[in-house]
């Protein structure tokens, strides 16, 4: 796999629809996520530096697990800790909470929690960089909402936290779909899950993986949610 440089010490990994991140300091490296399919994520970062490898993951949903079994711990919310067990996988988990600051050199990362697609979701900010990585909840692909685990309330104060923040980023990045999603339409994301949980949106019955479910497409992005 031949990753992308997206801007100075930051490499995009794309699987083709699943994407992860490594970001390089100058004392470590960390991989945001680890993709679904691949399973050597940790060997492909060290190609392209020679210091330590950490790994962060944005929430425990599969497809960005692919590689934890590389590493002997990881950071991660602790209320993630439900959704990361109850897959079968196991490893040591390294708390991150919200405000944490991780710094890799020179470039330091803040964690930003944001529960609503997972109890444990969080958002990484290069704050030096004035980039963030927001794993699912922001993108202009499929938002799952659906199953155990998903609360849309949530998720509507979370992305009022993000737009609260916005003043520190200019960019983000999701793991889904398009490259990047432009700040300035945070607002739209927080709008339309207002109108699900107000029941003004309108949307169609569909079946995915055996759950009858109910997409509510907005145009800039769509929601999947529980029937």
């Amino acid at each position: 796999m031949t990753p992308k440089t997206i801007y100075p010490n930051t490499l995009l990994f794309d699987e083709g629809g699943v994407k992860f991140f490594l970001l390089i300091g100058t004392e470590r490296a960390i991989l945001i996520d680890s993709g679904m399919q691949t399973h050597n994520a940790r060997e492909l970062a060290g190609e392209h530096t020679s210091l330590p490898i950490s790994l962060i993951n944005t929430h425990a949903d599969g497809d960005h697990l692919g590689s934890v079994g590389e590493f002997e711990s990881f950071y991660m919310h602790p209320a993630e800790c439900a959704n990361f067990y109850r897959s079968g996988r196991t490893g040591k988990v390294d708390p991150v909470w919200d405000g944490d600051v991780i710094d890799l050199g020179g470039r330091p990362l803040r964690i930003i929690h944001t529960p609503g697609h997972t109890p444990g979701s969080v958002a990484i900010l290069d704050m030096n960089a004035r980039r963030i990585f927001t794993g699912d909840p922001i993108q202009d692909g499929r938002i799952f909402m659906f199953g155990p685990m998903r609360d849309l309330n949530a998720y509507v104060h979370s992305v009022d936290r993000l737009i609260s923040l916005s003043g520190e980023f200019d960019v983000i990045y999701p793991s889904h779909a398009s490259e990047t999603v432009d700040p300035k339409g945070l607002p739209k994301f927080k709008e339309a899950a207002e109108k699900i949980l107000a029941k003004e949106a309108k949307g169609r019955t569909e079946s995915l993986w055996g759950n009858e479910i109910v997409a509510y497409d907005f145009g800039f992005t769509t929601f999947l949610c529980d029937k």
